[in-house]
């Protein structure tokens, strides 16, 4: 018996829940006190299609999926024709008696047919033939003899905790016969099992873009405007939710373009402020980024990455868009650049770019793609600390209007906006003081703000240099280098950055485990850097390999850039999944060849 470590696969067509099931099945398992990783895959269809959630299920903490499956939940004929082929020996194929499913080919791989009457079920004990998703969840857990309970406690969560509702009694009920018939009938020839951790304490079940929105939540933002667009519609959806309660306002705007700029007006108001969309509105945003590196607005922007070009894959993907959004816009003006690749790091880096923002008066981009914003995992309490985020906001030279005996000491002379000074960083009062008035233009501008209509070479050589200038002043005091994980004598170095972390960090934990010597370089933070360090860090390793979600290994170019230093071989993957360990471990044998 292999008891808490295990995978399973649910898969169906659009409409038929399988996103619900997989999650709440994924919650029921962290209620029972065990770490779970949640992935999904779906088509961009409301209806039809072929969609699948993926768990993986141990009693330690987790980063990644892996390819091969134990258990295949099937909620209709195709999810086993796409998907036998990851069931590993031994495992087992859940699937409803009525399927033509051809059980001898199941066998033929070592994998055990598991035919169960869940539409009946559903629609004899529940009443209604949409419950067979709920017959499926529970006789999964019935074959794993995982606790029916915690299951039960979902369901009633799902409706609202109302106290004899109708709705979830009948569930309940579905569940129960499920769960009692696939347990008698599976349970023993299933090695994989289920069991609740006592005293385990209570985790959080959370994604990436909520751990963004709580990030944003944390450090104050008190104003958001979209546009949605997958994959970044769920965060908009999490800030629009909690907008009462926190006293956020929430504009979905009419598109891209308006979203951002909604945005550059609150933060000029002294609001802190984030727009979030993917490639194609990132694209439509480009001319206002350029509007707030000119006038020095701290504005956070979320990219949410998807494949491209175009429209591309709008439900899958990718690392495409990192050398896109280090030179967005025209012009040259300072940005920061930073790319989050674990759900711990999704909310301490959201707020950090409030931070950023602010103190160095420029746009901030925040990473992320649809494998960390949409990936399930079951977090430690004490993981995401609110009350130090809250101690360690960093507003910058600001003082609000309101501050009146401040304004009035840093205005005694006059107040000059865009004053020259030695970190490029010029003292910010927003709107609503008589004694600090000034002009904001996106013309090259005076230092009161007032555009310079002679077009001075003096003035326009001093406010680029003003601009740049914040670039070397924050890489050297608050941007961080990369950071290594494994030992520190590899023989091969990961180098990675983003979404990746995951999945390298589990490869890097398989290869070492059998006996090579690998270790990861992960980058969070992406520009500006103290590159003379980042090349010294990258001169001691051994032999460098590049591990990205592109075609063109945007982030080994992005180092050769600014280091020279070339890698010594790029792992990519561009097919719109994400990439996983047995991937990684897989391509690593290829370029080895080479290295």
């Amino acid at each position: 018996m292999v008891k808490n470590d295990v995978s399973f696969k649910l898969g169906g067509e659009a409409g038929q829940g399988v996103e619900s099931s997989g999650m709440g099945f994924a919650k029921a398992i962290a209620r029972a006190g065990l770490y779970i990783f949640g992935v999904q895959d779906y088509m961009s269809r409301i209806r039809g299609g072929h969609n699948w959630y993926q768990v993986r299920v141990a009693e330690r903490q987790l980063y990644s999926h892996e390819p091969a499956i134990q258990l295949l939940i099937a909620f209709d004929e195709r999810t086993v024709e796409e998907h036998l082929s990851e069931v590993v020996e031994g495992g087992g194929v859940l699937y409803d008696e009525g399927f033509k499913v051809d059980a001898e080919a199941i066998k033929a791989r070592g994998v055990i047919p598991m035919p169960m009457p869940l539409l009946k079920i559903a629609e004899e004990v529940g009443g209604n033939k949409l419950m067979m998703n709920t017959a499926a969840v529970a006789a999964a857990a019935g074959i794993m003899e995982f606790d029916l309970s915690y299951i039960e406690q979902v369901i009633r969560d799902n409706f609202g905790r109302r106290k004899g509702s109708e709705i979830a009694d009948r569930n309940i009920r579905v569940a129960n016969a499920a769960y009692e018939e696939a347990r008698k009938r599976y349970a023993h020839l299933f090695e994989w099992k289920l069991e609740a951790i006592p005293n385990a304490p209570k985790r959080m079940v959370i994604n990436g873009n909520q751990a963004l929105g709580l990030g944003a939540l944390a450090a104050g933002c008190k104003f958001v405007a979209s546009y949605p667009m997958t994959p970044a519609s769920s965060l908009f959806e999490f800030m629009c939710a909690q907008a009462k309660r926190f006293g956020i306002v929430v504009r979905q705007s009419e598109d891209e373009i308006s979203g951002l700029l909604h945005c550059i007006g609150a933060a000029h108001a002294g609001v802190r402020a984030f727009a979030c969309t993917s490639g194609g509105g990132f694209s439509l945003m480009v001319e206002s980024l350029s509007l707030a590196g000119s006038t020095e607005t701290p504005v956070v922007i979320v990219l949410a990455q998807r494949p491209g070009p175009a429209t591309g894959l709008p439900t899958r993907t990718g690392q495409e868009d990192l050398l896109f959004a280090l030179h967005a816009g025209h012009g040259e003006f300072p940005r920061a650049v930073l790319a989050p690749g674990t759900i711990e790091q999704c909310f301490y880096e959201m707020a950090r770019a409030f931070n950023l923002a602010e103190k160095y008066q420029m746009p901030v981009i925040v990473f992320t793609d649809n494998f960390l914003a949409n990936s399930l995992r079951a977090i430690d309490p004490d993981a995401f600390d609110f009350r130090k985020v809250a101690s360690e906001i960093d507003r910058g030279k600001l003082i609000l209007p309101h501050e009146h005996e401040r304004v009035e000491q840093a205005v005694a002379n006059g107040y000059r906006r865009y004053e020259f000074t030695d970190d490029g960083i010029s003292l910010r009062i927003p709107p609503g003081h008589p004694k600090a008035v000034y002009s904001v233009a996106g013309e090259e501008h005076l230092p009161e703000g007032f555009i310079d209509w002679e077009e001075t070479t003096d003035n326009r050589n001093k406010m680029t240099r003003k601009r740049m200038r914040k670039l070397e002043v924050a890489a050297a005091n608050d941007m961080r280098l990369p950071e290594f994980y494994g030992p520190d004598d590899a023989d091969i170095t990961f180098v990675c950055w983003g979404s990746s972390y995951g999945p390298v960090r589990e490869a890097v934990d398989l290869l070492n485990r059998n006996g090579m010597r690998v270790n990861m370089l992960h980058f969070v933070d992406i520009h500006p850097l103290d590159w003379d360090r980042v090349a010294d860090i990258l001169d001691n390793c051994r032999s460098w390999i590049s591990v990205e979600g592109n075609y063109t290994g945007q982030l080994a170019r992005w180092i050769r850039m600014n280091t020279g230093r070339k890698a010594d071989a790029v792992i990519s993957k561009y097919d719109g999944r994400p990439l996983n360990p047995t991937y990684i471990i897989e391509h690593l044998q290829e370029v080895l060849v080479g290295v």
